[in-house]
């Protein structure tokens, strides 16, 4: 006997099928058993079922919870007069040079209490759940050094016990280079302590860095990717934001999970993320807020099978975002993905870009029951209204959450 059976809805289950990228069922119904799916199809092949309980939707559309798979979650403080300098003409290059960016968000990290961590991080969280999150990737990153890392790590772990979504911790590694610290000496400590440790107590399930001038070198992030394998932890990358450092293409050689942002991606950099896998995730909160005007290279992407994501980056200097409506819209209209690629990009791709494909993202018999009900006329509105209001129902494996 099914615990529930989902009925009078509709279903985008992303499981393509020929001519429909949404795998459209109408007239639908999903069974549920401890969490899972276990059958979804038209309601009237589900008929005579016996589960515990029905609930009927209404005509709802149904989809997938949305997966956020690149967020900033934990930490101190905002950063809201970088806003007011940026108006002003300064770059991020030059406000990071000036001692702001990065580097004062770990000055009020660190200045920051457990409690006051993860209090500001619940109401992020909440926010993007109240959007449709059921998955929420957290990195590090504010710490730059081992126990600070871990502390954040912490609090990402901590969310997942106090709020209703599922978090998928990341250790960014490399971010920036601390004030006053010797490169070669800051990424001997990461390569050597910091990564080792994080693996040992089973933190997170991949290591990040940011490859740029103002932050990481090729060179470097090799080193960071080289040690996470040595400690069996997948890898992904910041890659090509503000320039081509050849990022994607080196994460690419890694079999990276992720090359995110994009923005200077080149076609050899296409070609290696297509026969590595690798997702690319583009990031349109932190295009917009920086002002940008290089778009990342979609219609490449497409052309090479690359499998396209969408998240809010949501940070505190260039991409205060948390509405995960906006991200799709802003993904359609400054990016130019389709609706269909949009929801995609934050559902079955986004579950990729996590190596988490086999569980969530699609709507299919296996995986877990994470998803949402949502009062539309068809599911491409998800990526048109801008800053839709979020579900109506939304369910982590199988439960009202």
């Amino acid at each position: 006997m099914w615990d529930r059976l989902l009925t009078d809805c509709h279903v985008a289950t992303m499981v393509p099928t020929r001519g429909d990228p949404l795998g459209i069922i109408e007239n639908a119904a999903i069974g549920i058993q401890d969490g899972r799916i276990v059958r979804v199809g038209r309601r009237a092949e589900l008929a005579g079922t016996q589960p515990r309980e029905v609930v009927p939707l209404h005509g709802a559309w149904v989809t997938p919870g949305l997966i956020d798979c690149h967020t900033h979650l934990v930490f101190g403080g905002t950063r809201a007069q970088e806003h007011a300098l940026r108006r002003a003409g300064a770059s991020y290059e030059e406000i990071a040079q000036a001692g702001g960016g990065i580097a004062s968000t770990v000055a009020a990290t660190r200045a920051s209490s457990a409690g006051e961590l993860l209090d500001s991080a619940r109401q992020r969280a909440r926010m993007l759940i109240a959007g449709g999150c059921t998955t929420v990737e957290v990195k590090s990153g504010y710490g730059f050094d081992t126990a600070s890392e871990i502390r954040l790590l912490n609090t990402a772990r901590a969310l997942s016990q106090h709020e209703p979504v599922r978090i998928v911790p990341t250790l960014l590694a490399l971010h920036a280079l601390p004030q006053g610290a010797k490169r070669t000496a800051y990424v001997d400590m990461v390569v050597e302590e910091m990564i080792p440790a994080v693996a040992r107590l089973t933190l997170a399930d991949a290591v990040d860095g940011f490859c740029e001038g103002i932050g990481f070198l090729p060179h470097e992030i090799e080193r960071m990717f080289d040690a996470a394998e040595n400690h069996g932890m997948r890898v992904k990358l910041h890659a090509e934001q503000l320039s081509n450092r050849g990022g994607a293409k080196l994460a690419a050689r890694y079999n990276a999970l992720s090359a995110d942002h994009l923005e200077y991606l080149d076609e050899p950099g296409v070609e290696a993320m297509a026969e590595a896998g690798t997702v690319a995730v583009l990031l349109p909160g932190a295009f917009y807020a920086l002002g940008e005007t290089q778009k990342p290279p979609v219609q490449l992407l497409r052309d090479y099978g690359v499998p396209i994501a969408v998240a809010s980056d949501c940070n505190p200097g260039t991409s205060p975002l948390l509405n995960p409506q906006l991200v799709m819209n802003m993904a359609c209209t400054l990016f130019g993905l389709s609706p269909e690629e949009a929801l995609a990009g934050m559902t079955v791709n986004a579950a990729r870009a996590l190596g988490y494909e086999d569980e969530i993202g699609t709507l299919a018999p296996g995986m877990q029951a994470d998803l949402c009900a949502w009062r539309i006329d068809h599911p491409a509105e998800l990526g048109y209204w801008i800053g839709l209001p979020g579900p109506e129902r939304r369910m982590v494996a199988g439960v009202d959450a």
